[in-house]
């Protein structure tokens, strides 16, 4: 009888040796006894999500750990943030994701996140959204704390054009421009965008209010991230199974939503620091009675790494590791754990790595190696070796007697 299959992706999770953790690595430093069961009771191995030495976004990862060939499929993060808020988006729409940040008045951009706001977003999307340019359709939508989402609509759009946002502070926003001809109605309608948000959102009352509370205003908005939305069959499509996923953050949720997964909705799962760990792990541990295969990612260690911050990093793998002792106790006979990350974000880089990342594979039956903890170190002396993430689905389906015999 084919079993169940449960992925858990810590998102972020890998990095590389820290001086003032004796050259230990967050996750290394931290007490993770649960972790460790998985790994010292499992197959172990290291993925290079894309490829070596290849820096995976969170969006081309999670298309590889789900299957598809992201050199094949991807266009762009932009659909996939849409899908992840609610937005409808149709062939031939372009996306963006997109940040609140906090422009000073020459422009210079102070802080990429408007210090990472929380409140108020919803009433600043709500003032950019739903207004028309040169026949261009213009909708914009909140995403989770600093993030958005700018979606275009109109024949003869082309995604094909450079980021507004340009990736650093001390500098001023980009002018977007089209990489082909037939991009150039795009890119004249984000510059307008950038600076209509700009023009709003400078004196809009949240941010009247954030001022006067010492808080950055969020006081333009930077797009990136230009796509059309791919054509992906669906889990149900692709192996005849019914899946389903627990995300906090838009894009991660976007991706399962066009890949065909049930969303799970859990209290508590904000895609923030304050995520609630052991609040996701239960739902997905209770959700395998009615789904094939169930994915979970939890977002904070990615977090702490973009912040350059392994103390922080170190304390999310505590509470990662008690969320994991749910799991540890009630997965069910039989079912296969997959446990990994989706990239590396070391805190000394301060973005995403093409380090490898570990992966314990858990279950009745797997080929159990000599690995007796879970950690990038450790995991790369594993039976499983060095993968792929394209592979990680092909040796959990067969593990769960879900695959097809290649072959008479």
């Amino acid at each position: 009888m084919p079993e169940k299959i449960l992925i858990v992706v810590c998102d972020g999770l890998g990095d590389r040796p820290v001086p003032g953790f004796g050259n230990k690595t967050p996750l290394q430093s931290a007490a993770r006894p649960s972790l460790n069961h998985f790994a010292r009771n499992g197959a172990c191995g290291i993925i290079d999500i894309i490829a070596p030495g290849v820096r995976p976004g969170s969006d081309t990862a999670h298309l590889a750990l789900f299957g598809h060939d992201p050199f094949k499929v991807y266009t762009g993060r932009g659909p996939f943030e849409a899908m992840g808020v609610g937005m409808e988006v149709r062939p031939g729409d372009v996306a963006f994701r997109c940040n609140f940040s906090t422009v000073s008045a020459d422009m210079t951009i102070l802080d990429r996140r408007a210090g990472r706001i929380r409140d108020g977003t919803v009433e600043l999307a709500r003032a950019l959204d739903n207004w028309e340019f040169e026949g261009v359709k213009v909708y914009f939508k909140e995403g989770t704390e600093h993030r958005g989402v700018l979606l275009l609509r109109a024949p003869g759009l082309s995604p094909l054009v450079t980021d507004s946002d340009p990736h650093q502070e001390g500098v001023k926003p980009h002018e977007c421009a089209p990489k082909a001809p037939e991009a150039a109605l795009t890119a004249r309608v984000v510059n307008a965008f950038v600076k209509r948000s700009y023009d709003i959102l400078k004196d809009h009352p949240v941010n009247r209010t954030r001022v006067k509370a010492g808080e950055l205003p969020a006081n333009i908005v930077l797009p990136r991230g230009a796509g059309i939305m791919p054509h992906m069959p669906s889990f149900l499509e692709r192996f005849g199974i019914k899946t389903a996923a627990i995300a906090g953050v838009a894009l991660v949720k976007g991706i399962c939503r066009v890949s065909g997964m049930d969303i799970i909705d859990v209290k508590g799962a904000t895609g923030g620091l304050d995520t609630d760990m052991k609040a996701k792990t239960a739902a997905a541990v209770s959700a395998l009675d009615k789904y094939d295969l169930v994915f979970v990612n939890i977002k904070a260690a990615d977090l702490c790494g973009h912040d350059g911050d392994p103390k922080g990093k170190a304390a999310v793998v505590r509470r990662l590791d008690a969320a994991m002792a749910i799991v540890k106790k009630a997965l069910p006979e039989g079912a296969f754990l997959a446990l990994t990350a989706d990239h590396s974000t070391p805190c000394c880089v301060k973005d995403h790595t093409g380090d490898p990342v570990p992966l314990a594979i858990y279950g009745k039956g797997v080929r159990a190696d000599r690995v007796r903890t879970f950690d990038e170190i450790a995991c790369a002396r594993g039976g499983l070796g060095r993968l792929r993430g394209l592979d990680l689905l092909p040796i959990l389906l067969d593990l769960a007697g879900r695959s097809e015999k290649f072959g008479a």
